[in-house]
Protein backbone atom coordinates (compact mmCIF):
# COMPACT_ATOMS: atom_id res chain seq x y z
CA UNK A 1 0.00 0.00 0.00
CA UNK A 2 3.00 2.35 0.52
CA UNK A 3 4.69 1.51 -1.83
CA UNK A 4 2.20 2.46 -4.12
CA UNK A 5 0.84 5.42 -2.83
CA UNK A 6 4.30 6.90 -2.80
CA UNK A 7 5.18 5.73 -6.42
CA UNK A 8 1.57 7.47 -7.32
CA UNK A 9 2.74 11.05 -5.04
CA UNK A 10 6.29 10.75 -7.19
CA UNK A 11 5.24 10.89 -10.36
CA UNK A 12 1.91 13.02 -10.11
CA UNK A 13 0.60 12.57 -6.99
CA UNK A 14 -2.80 11.37 -5.15
CA UNK A 15 -1.30 8.35 -3.43
CA UNK A 16 -3.34 9.09 -0.57
CA UNK A 17 -6.23 8.27 -3.08
CA UNK A 18 -4.62 4.65 -2.20
CA UNK A 19 -3.58 4.43 1.40
CA UNK A 20 -6.25 6.81 2.88
CA UNK A 21 -9.42 4.76 2.12
CA UNK A 22 -7.40 1.43 3.42
CA UNK A 23 -6.45 3.19 6.78
CA UNK A 24 -10.24 4.32 7.45
CA UNK A 25 -11.93 1.69 5.61
CA UNK A 26 -9.83 -1.40 5.73
CA UNK A 27 -8.83 -0.48 9.41
CA UNK A 28 -11.51 0.92 10.76
CA UNK A 29 -9.19 4.15 11.54
CA UNK A 30 -11.11 8.02 12.65
CA UNK A 31 -10.67 10.15 9.42
CA UNK A 32 -8.51 12.19 11.40
CA UNK A 33 -6.41 10.17 12.96
CA UNK A 34 -6.37 8.23 9.61
CA UNK A 35 -5.05 11.29 8.08
CA UNK A 36 -2.35 12.22 10.84
CA UNK A 37 -0.94 8.74 10.24
CA UNK A 38 -0.78 8.71 6.36
CA UNK A 39 1.17 11.98 6.52
CA UNK A 40 3.89 10.43 9.01
CA UNK A 41 3.56 7.29 7.08
CA UNK A 42 4.18 8.69 3.52
CA UNK A 43 6.70 11.72 3.97
CA UNK A 44 10.08 9.44 3.37
CA UNK A 45 8.74 8.06 0.17
CA UNK A 46 9.39 12.06 -0.89
CA UNK A 47 12.67 11.81 0.65
CA UNK A 48 12.91 8.28 -2.20
CA UNK A 49 11.18 10.16 -4.90
CA UNK A 50 13.23 13.20 -4.61
CA UNK A 51 16.62 11.41 -4.92
CA UNK A 52 14.84 9.14 -7.95
CA UNK A 53 14.43 12.80 -9.73
CA UNK A 54 18.35 13.87 -8.22
CA UNK A 55 19.50 14.00 -11.87
CA UNK A 56 17.03 16.89 -12.99
CA UNK A 57 17.14 19.02 -10.33
CA UNK A 58 19.64 21.29 -11.90
CA UNK A 59 17.36 23.01 -13.64
CA UNK A 60 14.31 23.76 -11.40
CA UNK A 61 15.94 23.57 -8.19
CA UNK A 62 16.71 27.34 -7.48
CA UNK A 63 12.83 27.44 -6.76
CA UNK A 64 12.98 25.41 -3.72
CA UNK A 65 14.73 27.97 -1.78
CA UNK A 66 11.71 30.55 -3.04
CA UNK A 67 8.81 28.00 -1.99
CA UNK A 68 10.16 26.64 1.28
CA UNK A 69 8.82 29.22 3.72
CA UNK A 70 5.38 29.31 1.51
CA UNK A 71 5.48 25.53 1.81
CA UNK A 72 5.97 25.30 5.51
CA UNK A 73 3.51 27.65 6.75
CA UNK A 74 0.83 26.43 4.26
CA UNK A 75 1.25 23.51 5.83
CA UNK A 76 1.26 24.36 9.29
CA UNK A 77 -1.90 26.09 8.78
CA UNK A 78 -3.68 23.29 7.15
CA UNK A 79 -2.42 20.92 9.70
CA UNK A 80 -4.14 23.17 12.29
CA UNK A 81 -7.16 23.59 10.34
CA UNK A 82 -7.85 20.01 10.24
CA UNK A 83 -7.43 19.36 13.83
CA UNK A 84 -10.04 22.69 14.07
CA UNK A 85 -12.60 21.79 12.15
CA UNK A 86 -14.67 18.99 10.28
CA UNK A 87 -14.34 17.43 7.13
CA UNK A 88 -17.85 17.71 5.90
CA UNK A 89 -17.67 20.60 4.31
CA UNK A 90 -14.50 19.97 2.87
CA UNK A 91 -15.34 16.35 1.25
CA UNK A 92 -17.65 18.61 -1.02
CA UNK A 93 -14.85 21.01 -1.70
CA UNK A 94 -12.02 18.40 -2.38
CA UNK A 95 -13.69 17.36 -6.51
CA UNK A 96 -13.67 21.15 -7.28
CA UNK A 97 -10.46 21.28 -6.64
CA UNK A 98 -8.64 18.35 -8.13
CA UNK A 99 -11.27 18.45 -11.51
CA UNK A 100 -9.57 22.17 -11.38
CA UNK A 101 -5.88 21.35 -11.53
CA UNK A 102 -6.36 18.31 -13.94
CA UNK A 103 -7.61 20.48 -16.34
CA UNK A 104 -5.10 22.99 -15.54
CA UNK A 105 -2.20 20.38 -16.11
CA UNK A 106 -3.89 18.97 -19.27
CA UNK A 107 -4.06 22.24 -20.27
CA UNK A 108 -0.71 23.26 -19.30
CA UNK A 109 1.31 24.78 -22.25
CA UNK A 110 -1.97 26.84 -23.48
CA UNK A 111 -2.82 28.26 -19.73
CA UNK A 112 1.19 29.06 -19.38
CA UNK A 113 1.26 31.00 -22.78
CA UNK A 114 -2.26 32.98 -22.25
CA UNK A 115 -0.34 33.59 -18.58
CA UNK A 116 2.91 35.07 -20.12
CA UNK A 117 1.06 37.22 -23.26
CA UNK A 118 1.97 40.20 -21.85
CA UNK A 119 4.62 39.28 -19.34
CA UNK A 120 8.02 37.50 -19.59
CA UNK A 121 7.25 35.57 -16.20
CA UNK A 122 4.95 35.11 -13.50
CA UNK A 123 5.54 37.90 -10.64
CA UNK A 124 7.17 35.29 -7.64
CA UNK A 125 4.64 36.70 -5.24
CA UNK A 126 1.90 34.71 -7.64
CA UNK A 127 3.98 31.12 -7.11
CA UNK A 128 4.08 32.42 -3.12
CA UNK A 129 0.94 32.44 -2.72
CA UNK A 130 -0.26 29.50 -4.89
CA UNK A 131 2.36 27.70 -2.72
CA UNK A 132 1.17 28.46 0.05
CA UNK A 133 -2.47 27.69 -0.80
CA UNK A 134 -1.65 24.22 -2.14
CA UNK A 135 0.53 23.55 0.85
CA UNK A 136 -2.73 24.41 3.08
CA UNK A 137 -4.75 22.15 1.26
CA UNK A 138 -1.85 19.18 1.53
CA UNK A 139 -2.01 19.59 5.30
CA UNK A 140 -5.19 19.40 5.83
CA UNK A 141 -5.71 16.81 3.86
CA UNK A 142 -3.32 16.25 0.33
CA UNK A 143 -4.89 14.30 -2.05
CA UNK A 144 -4.22 15.39 -5.30
CA UNK A 145 -1.76 17.84 -3.67
CA UNK A 146 0.55 16.80 -6.35
CA UNK A 147 -1.64 17.63 -9.44
CA UNK A 148 -1.84 20.99 -8.03
CA UNK A 149 1.56 21.36 -7.64
CA UNK A 150 2.60 20.33 -10.89
CA UNK A 151 -0.73 22.91 -12.11
CA UNK A 152 0.96 26.12 -10.60
CA UNK A 153 4.50 24.77 -11.52
CA UNK A 154 3.83 25.09 -15.15
CA UNK A 155 2.61 28.87 -14.69
CA UNK A 156 5.76 29.83 -13.47
CA UNK A 157 8.98 27.42 -14.33
CA UNK A 158 10.53 26.32 -16.93
CA UNK A 159 10.70 22.57 -17.44
CA UNK A 160 8.77 19.61 -18.39
CA UNK A 161 7.00 17.58 -16.07
CA UNK A 162 9.99 15.21 -14.69
CA UNK A 163 11.64 18.51 -13.83
CA UNK A 164 8.64 20.12 -12.27
CA UNK A 165 8.53 16.52 -10.45
CA UNK A 166 11.84 16.98 -9.20
CA UNK A 167 11.08 19.84 -7.30
CA UNK A 168 7.42 18.41 -6.75
CA UNK A 169 8.78 15.50 -4.26
CA UNK A 170 11.25 18.37 -2.33
CA UNK A 171 8.41 20.26 -1.31
CA UNK A 172 5.43 17.44 -0.51
CA UNK A 173 8.32 16.18 1.97
CA UNK A 174 8.83 19.57 3.55
CA UNK A 175 4.66 19.34 3.23
CA UNK A 176 4.17 16.11 4.68
CA UNK A 177 6.99 15.89 7.35
CA UNK A 178 5.86 19.80 8.55
CA UNK A 179 2.07 18.60 9.16
CA UNK A 180 3.41 15.42 10.78
CA UNK A 181 5.16 17.42 13.80
CA UNK A 182 1.65 18.94 14.12
CA UNK A 183 0.34 15.51 14.10
CA UNK A 184 2.59 14.09 16.26
CA UNK A 185 2.56 16.64 18.92
CA UNK A 186 -1.32 16.63 19.04
CA UNK A 187 -0.87 12.69 19.57
CA UNK A 188 -2.99 11.37 16.28
CA UNK A 189 -1.15 9.02 14.56
CA UNK A 190 -0.57 5.28 15.27
CA UNK A 191 2.63 4.14 14.86
CA UNK A 192 2.32 0.53 13.50
CA UNK A 193 0.56 1.29 10.04
CA UNK A 194 2.40 4.38 9.98
CA UNK A 195 5.99 2.04 10.28
CA UNK A 196 4.46 0.04 7.27
CA UNK A 197 3.49 2.64 5.00
CA UNK A 198 6.65 4.46 5.28
CA UNK A 199 8.66 1.21 4.51
CA UNK A 200 6.56 0.46 1.57
CA UNK A 201 6.87 4.85 0.47
CA UNK A 202 10.75 4.88 0.34
CA UNK A 203 11.02 2.03 -2.43
CA UNK A 204 7.59 2.64 -4.10
CA UNK A 205 9.04 6.27 -4.24
CA UNK A 206 12.46 5.86 -5.89
CA UNK A 207 11.41 3.21 -8.41
CA UNK A 208 8.51 5.12 -9.73
CA UNK A 209 11.17 8.25 -9.86
CA UNK A 210 13.37 6.18 -11.84
CA UNK A 211 10.96 4.28 -13.88
CA UNK A 212 8.68 7.34 -15.14
CA UNK A 213 11.71 9.32 -16.70
CA UNK A 214 11.48 6.81 -19.50
CA UNK A 215 7.96 7.92 -21.01
CA UNK A 216 7.37 11.25 -22.72
CA UNK A 217 7.30 14.42 -20.71
CA UNK A 218 4.00 14.98 -22.43
CA UNK A 219 2.52 11.94 -22.57
CA UNK A 220 3.18 11.51 -18.81
CA UNK A 221 1.61 14.90 -18.28
CA UNK A 222 -1.61 13.82 -19.98
CA UNK A 223 -1.69 10.30 -18.00
CA UNK A 224 -1.19 12.08 -14.96
CA UNK A 225 -4.20 14.59 -15.55
CA UNK A 226 -6.38 11.68 -16.81
CA UNK A 227 -5.72 10.21 -13.36
CA UNK A 228 -6.54 13.15 -11.73
CA UNK A 229 -10.08 12.93 -13.19
CA UNK A 230 -10.35 9.54 -12.05
CA UNK A 231 -9.83 10.60 -8.64
CA UNK A 232 -12.33 13.63 -8.12
CA UNK A 233 -14.22 11.56 -9.90
CA UNK A 234 -14.24 9.35 -6.95
CA UNK A 235 -14.35 12.09 -4.14
CA UNK A 236 -17.81 13.08 -6.25
CA UNK A 237 -18.93 9.26 -5.89
CA UNK A 238 -17.69 9.44 -1.69
CA UNK A 239 -19.55 12.58 -1.27
CA UNK A 240 -22.38 11.37 -2.61
CA UNK A 241 -23.10 8.13 -1.03
CA UNK A 242 -21.73 9.36 2.86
Amino acid sequence: MGAIASGLNSVAGGGSLISFPTLTVGLGLGEKIANATNSVGLWPGSIAGGLGFANLIEKTGHHLKVLFLPTMLGSIAGAFLLLNTSNETFKRVIPVLIFLASTLLLLQPKVKAMVLKHEKVVPIWLGFVLQFLVSLYGGYFGAGMGIMMLACFSLYMDGNTHELNAVKNWLGLVINFTCSIVFFIKKLVLWQPALVLACGAMVGGYLAARFSQRFNPNKLRFAIAAYGYVMGSFFVWRALVK
